[in-house]
């Protein structure tokens, strides 16, 4: 409207008037350009609502722990109909990553920064995986960000089909990779360590950007949004934030005694370590951390540190003390000090919810956890869609376990509650 009134009145104006409707013009759109929002928070073809269109759940009732939706999604993953429902493969990952527009449009990844705020604190994450592409696929998407760094390390003795599915998704991104080095992972066996230790290099080298790391494995899934999760970072000062308590006598074991992996298993030998190099004692805590960039430079650099890692390598689950251990070493960037009065639990650190069996009962008289709504493997709770409102309380960055083959809908329900969250912080 404003170019026709300039046609009109261009040449029938005095200049001064000419140059009052000129100026006017400029600052309105440049008013609206800056309250326009990006095209990708307009249209909302970014919620996850009706990715399954042949389900008639209500996500939106289940997270808020409607007991009738809830036993609804448990009776309907038992049909005839949703068990021979259509599944992705990792052939067809490799076919849908062979046309990375098409991929990145259809399974609706963020691919602009949600907010200046989480531009300016980009994440680096660690991820470990061995099978399920789709919980991979599921997991990225929740986190993915495009200011974000991804490692993501396969295990060696992975099908190849599920690399070659890792790989076609990571090319899709530029800030998305497959570690350059892989292990073949043994149960509580230093490959884990080394893993992690891979991706920390690689993430390390590949930019100077980021704020903290996050290590996940392939059975993780955020409860928290990305702005939440830069918030809490930022909270934090610099200091790190994972598990770091006294060593209990049963896991001294596991050090003092010399391990091998022998036949595809860790065993122990029977011989005797010695003391570890360190002037700290051991602690005892989790494989998975929230560490800050120059934890990660002390790790990886610090002469002593080395020593100990290699002194660690033929221990039992080196991952449960390793980290927990450098936490408490007084030169260690952002570490707790020996002198702190309070050991950090996992209840109490943000990195990782994980429900054990044991803790599990009637919370009314007095126990930590209700029952598990999905199913126990190891003493873990893989989580069900009953479990969801209780577990989005929680003060933690990311859940343990989850698994679209035993609940589908405890995925499905969170993943659109996160998205939708995610986008409705726009608006205010």
């Amino acid at each position: 409207m404003l170019r026709h009134l300039w046609r009109r009145r261009l040449f029938s104006c005095p200049t001064k008037y000419y140059v009052i409707i000129l100026v006017f013009s400029l600052v309105t759109f440049s008013v609206l350009r800056i309250h326009q929002k990006p095209e990708f928070v307009s249209i909302r073809h970014l919620e996850l609502v009706g990715e399954n269109p042949s389900s008639d759940i209500n996500c939106t009732k289940v997270v808020q722990g409607n007991a009738d939706e809830i036993q609804k999604a448990k009776l309907e993953m038992l049909t005839v109909t949703f068990r021979k429902r259509p599944r992705w493969t990792a052939h067809d990952y490799i076919n849908m990553t062979s046309h990375c527009a098409s991929f990145i449009r259809t399974r609706k990844y963020i691919v602009e920064p949600l907010s200046k705020e989480e531009a300016g604190f980009p994440i680096a994450y660690s991820i470990v995986a061995h099978h399920k592409i789709e919980m991979l696929d599921r997991l990225l998407r929740a986190i993915y960000m495009p200011q974000n760094f991804y490692c993501i390390h396969v295990d060696k003795k992975s099908e190849a089909s599920f690399l070659a599915a890792v790989k076609g998704i990571a090319s899709c991104f530029s800030n998305v990779f497959v570690a350059s080095q892989l292990e073949s992972v043994v149960y509580a066996s230093w490959s884990r360590v080394q893993a992690d230790l891979n991706c920390m290099k690689d993430l390390y080298g590949m930019s100077a950007a980021w704020k903290y790391l996050i290590n996940l494995c392939g059975m993780d899934f955020p409860i928290k949004t990305n702005l939440e999760i830069v918030r809490k970072l930022k909270s934090f000062l610099g200091e790190n934030n994972l598990e770091t308590e006294k060593m209990p006598p049963n896991k001294e074991e596991r050090w003092r005694r010399r391990y091998t992996v022998a036949n595809g298993k860790l065993t122990n030998t029977g011989a005797a370590k010695t003391h570890p190099p360190l002037k700290t004692p051991l602690f005892s805590g989790s494989a998975y951390f929230v560490v800050s960039r120059e934890y990660v430079r002390y790790v990886l650099e610090n002469e002593d540190i080395q020593k100990f890692m290699e002194w660690a390598q033929d221990t039992y689950s080196p991952d449960e003390y390793l980290w927990a251990t450098i936490q408490r070493i007084p030169e260690a960037p952002g570490s707790l000090p020996l002198s702190h009065k309070y050991d950090l639990s996992d209840m109490r650190s943000v990195a990782r919810f994980v429900k054990w069996q044991y803790y599990e009962g009637d919370t009314s008289k007095g126990a930590p956890y209700p029952p598990c709504t999905g199913v126990h493997v190891r003493s873990v709770c893989v989580f069900g869609a009953g479990d969801l409102n209780w577990m989005l309380h929680k003060h933690h960055f990311f859940a343990n376990k989850f698994d679209v083959d035993v609940d589908h809908f405890a995925i499905q329900c969170l993943d659109e509650h996160l998205r939708h969250k995610a986008l409705e912080a726009l608006g205010h």
